[in-house]
């Protein structure tokens, strides 16, 4: 790899990472001040509800862009980032006044002047802050079956259905944190590129389709993700000649949420991280399956083939949260939250 495709690797890492931490530094600052949204996170009908929401909110999205109204999805994801933001500083500034101005800070950025770095910022705020939200109300079987029903739904729906394509087609123009975007070019500005390969969605599906595989071209660097289900994808004249590629904001919270949640919920024993107090083993094995999961997403990205992200990611995420589970001593029954089910 050159030196712009291990440039892009490291942001993308880095934002994953900032992420996961983020998530996990909130996670006791979240239970304390009630922000658990559910009654019994132990109740797997919870993930059900949730996953019901996504599809409701990808339908709602479709007929948006088909029916030109594009700025109220708009709307919605900058409202969101003022209050996925708010839930962030509002954990870490003692003055409520600040938070509630620093939350609105980061809206009017993004309305104003949505460059690259300023969506990755709020990205990483919105990634957190739900990651955070979603580790404490999820428990362990909640969150496992939440992230491998969305990893088989994102499978489908970018080598099945492919609706994916009609999202990403609608939501790049509009420049909002939906998407976390990873330059490769120091020089590359979001606000300057004007997607003018977006017209080809349908035209590069299809011919990719028949080898099985569905590339979405825009102006020669590609990627999707719309709510929680993504597909990170690339154009076939590989990664050397794009200035960016783009992963879904999805693909970043849904491992998140069992990192979190395995630290929250694992009666395993805290690592004694200082300013990581909820990190535990399988908390961190999970981390290290979702980089492990990361890795290979992008090097197949880079070779130029569209893939869904959460596949991956949610199974490495899972995997490692298992394997560190048994590392320290927590029956496998136990750790898949199904104990008091036997």
């Amino acid at each position: 790899m050159n030196s712009r495709v291990l440039r892009g690797v490291a942001i993308a890492a880095l934002i994953f990472l900032l992420v996961q931490l983020g998530s996990l530094a909130l996670v006791p600052t979240f239970f304390d001040q009630g922000y658990q949204t559910v009654e019994d996170p132990t109740n797997p009908t919870n993930s059900l509800v949730y996953i019901g929401a996504i599809l409701v909110a990808t339908a709602l999205m479709l007929a948006a862009f088909r029916y030109d109204f594009e700025q109220a999805v708009r709307a919605v994801v900058l409202l969101s980032s003022v209050m996925l933001s708010w839930y962030v500083f509002s954990a870490i500034l003692p003055s409520p006044v600040l938070a509630v101005v620093l939350a609105v800070g980061v809206g009017a950025a993004l309305f104003l002047y949505p460059e690259w770095y300023v969506i990755d910022t709020a990205g990483v705020l919105m990634g957190a802050s739900a990651g955070g939200l979603f580790g404490i109300s999820f428990g362990l079987l909640p969150a496992i079956l939440l992230l491998s029903v969305l990893a088989v739904y994102d499978a489908i729906s970018v080598y099945g259905t492919e609706h994916m394509l009609d999202l990403a087609e609608g939501v790049m123009d509009l420049r909002i944190p939906v998407v976390l975007v990873v330059p490769l070019s120091l020089s590359y500005s979001l606000l300057d590129d004007d997607f003018g390969g977006a017209a080809d969605v349908h035209e590069e599906a299809a011919e990719g389709g028949a080898n099985g595989e569905t590339a979405t071209e825009v102006d020669g660097e590609t990627a999707t993700e719309v709510d929680g289900e993504t597909a990170t994808e690339a154009v076939a004249d590989g990664a050397a000649e794009r200035d960016a590629f783009f992963i879904g904001l999805g693909d970043a919270v849904m491992p998140s949420v069992m990192v979190a949640s395995a630290a929250f919920f694992s009666p395993a024993e805290s690592l004694g991280v200082g300013w990581l107090p909820a990190l535990n083993l399988p908390a961190l094995t999970s981390m290290i399956g979702v980089f492990a999961g990361l890795g290979v997403l992008l090097w197949a990205v880079m070779k130029g083939r569209a893939h869904a992200g959460l596949p991956l990611l949610n199974g490495g995420a899972i995997g490692g949260y298992l394997v560190g589970s048994l590392a320290a001593g927590v029956p496998v029954v136990q750790a898949l939250g199904l104990a008091q089910y036997l």
